[in-house]
Formats: structure tokens, sequence, C-alpha cells
């Protein structure tokens, strides 16, 4: 049985670590508030188009040191939380310990490695949607659950084995050691940030941004970006990559927006400099200019700054 702490019970965390613990793995949530509270009192429950279960009782707490070090951690905090995760998350980290972010971005690894020691972490993904749909209730509302993970630098290690194991027996999951973790996670990233940014700006649903040649020329731009950024930092990232994006978005319900563009149309602090904001910077980094993302971004980013009062 594997030891394993979901920091941040969301959609993510919560759906995937319930998966675990359904199928036998010791796992702890990492929650708070009445999300905790009802956790606690009732279990967690999830409803999901691949079938509902309940845990019933489910472990959880708001305090990692009553946990301690465990086997592995699996973070499912927004992307803009992660820093401060990170520092939280220290007494869960032993000397074996593997922390498995499932965020959107590219950052994360980066970010934990810092606080946590860069042989603790390996690089993840992850795809559903999801939402918190009352305390303590998790609701999938579609996409095939699946994680990826694996180390940064491609080299075999027996802790993600196990890892995979485990999600093997879970159902509802599909779970991957991809060859280049790095190049998955990009491939993602080129996904989100597009669909995310381009419905932000635009306040519309994919299936009027995608119908409108103006809408869906931003579109293509936007996956054609990050691709060359992906290219000026070295990563493996295949062309076919830009033609899987725009097919993801042709194939999503015509109502369909992403978790950014709704945080902000509702006036909440948003994973914007996890997506557009990451593109600018690492662009920056890289001596070379992401014209449409950086419109993006400075065009979203007052409000982002008034929905966390750092105006």
């Amino acid at each position: 049985m594997t030891r394993i702490a979901v920091f941040g019970a969301g959609a993510v965390g919560g759906y995937f670590g319930g998966r675990l613990a359904q199928a036998g793995e010791d796992v702890t949530f990492i929650a708070r508030g009445q999300h905790l509270q009802a956790i606690r009192q009732q279990g967690l429950r999830v409803e999901s188009v691949a079938g509902d279960f309940a845990l019933e009782p489910a472990q959880a707490t708001d305090d990692p040191v009553e946990v301690g070090a465990v086997d592995v951690v699996l973070v499912g905090v927004k992307a803009w939380q992660v820093p401060a995760a990170a520092e939280a998350m220290v007494p869960l980290v032993g000397e074996e310990t593997l922390v498995v972010p499932l965020q959107n971005g590219v950052e994360a690894p980066a970010q934990l490695g810092t606080v946590l020691g860069r042989e603790h972490v390996a690089g993840g993904l992850c795809r559903i949607i999801g939402r918190i749909a009352a305390p303590g209730v998790i609701e999938h509302l579609g996409a095939a659950p699946y994680v990826a993970f694996g180390r940064l630098d491609g080299a075999p290690d027996e802790r993600l084995q196990r890892l995979r194991t485990a999600f093997s027996v879970a159902p509802g999951v599909t779970a991957e050691i991809p060859e280049d973790i790095e190049a998955a996670m990009w491939r993602k990233f080129l996904l989100i940030a597009t669909f995310s940014g381009v419905g932000a700006v635009t306040r519309a649903p994919i299936g009027i941004v995608r119908s409108r040649p103006e809408t869906r020329e931003l579109l293509e731009q936007s996956v054609q970006e990050i691709y060359e950024l992906a290219h000026a930092r070295g990563i493996a990232l295949a062309p076919e990559a830009k033609t899987a994006a725009m097919d993801f978005m042709d194939g999503l319900p015509p109502e369909a927006t992403a978790s950014m563009q709704r945080d902000i149309l509702e006036g909440r602090p948003s994973e914007l400099e996890s997506q557009n904001g990451a593109v600018v910077r690492l662009a920056a980094e890289a001596g070379i200019d992401m014209p449409l993302h950086r419109f993006i971004y400075y065009s979203l980013l007052p409000q982002e700054l008034q929905a966390r009062d750092e105006q």
C-alpha cells in the first residue's frame, strides 16, 4: 500500500485522490474550510460521468504535520497557489518522497523543486473537467480522466512505476509515464493557455471563438506562438501538437469555457500568471517576442490584480 497525500482536494485532487483511495491506497486529503469540514463529517463524494462513488469515511486534515512524511504527494492546487503550497507541504516530504504536480502550466516542477529539492519532484499533468459542486462533493463533468508523470531528465524511477501501478487498478483513470514528460506538459500548455487566454479576452465560449474567422485566427496564432516558444527553450514538441490542440478545441461542446476564463469572468483570482503570463516571461528569458500573448496578458492583468487586491 502506498501512502499518498493529496495537497488540494478540489476537482483534480478530489477526483484522482478519491480514485486511488477507492482502489485501496492510503490517501489523506489536505483541504481547508467548509470543504474540509464536510469531508471529515460525511466523507468525500464524487459524482462522475464515469460512475459515482463515495469515501465514507475519508482521511482529511488542514495540517500536514499531522500526516508526516508520505510516499507520494499529489499537488492539486491551482497553479498560482503552488509557491505557497510548496512551503506548506515540507512536513510531507521525507527522503524517498515523490512530489507530482498536476497543475496547468509548466513552471510548477521548478517552483516545487526550489523548496523541496529537485530530487523529490517529477513533472506531471492531468486531464479532467470538474468542479467542487458543494462542500465534500466533487463533480466530474467530462473528459476521460488522465494523468501522466515522469522524471524531467527521463531517467527511470521505481517510485513512478509504483504510482502508475496504483493508478492502474483505480477505476476511471488512465495513467502513463511518457518518454518525455516535459514535452507532454508543453503539449498541454499549448492547448490550455490558448483555450484560456483567447476565451478570456474575447469573453466568448469556444463554439463562437472557433467558428468566427477573426477569432479562430487568434486560436491559431496563439498555438503557433507557444510552439515557437517551446522550441526556443529546447522542448521537443512535435508539429502534430498544433493540429491536436486545434482538433481538441474543435471537438469541445460549443458552450465550453476554460476554468481560467470562468475565474476571470467571475472576478476571482485566476491562473493568468501561470498561463499567458508564463508565456510572456519565458519568451523574455529566451529573447523572443510573443505579441498575441503579450496583448492577452496585458489586457487581462488589471482585472487580475484587482481580484487579488494588488492594484
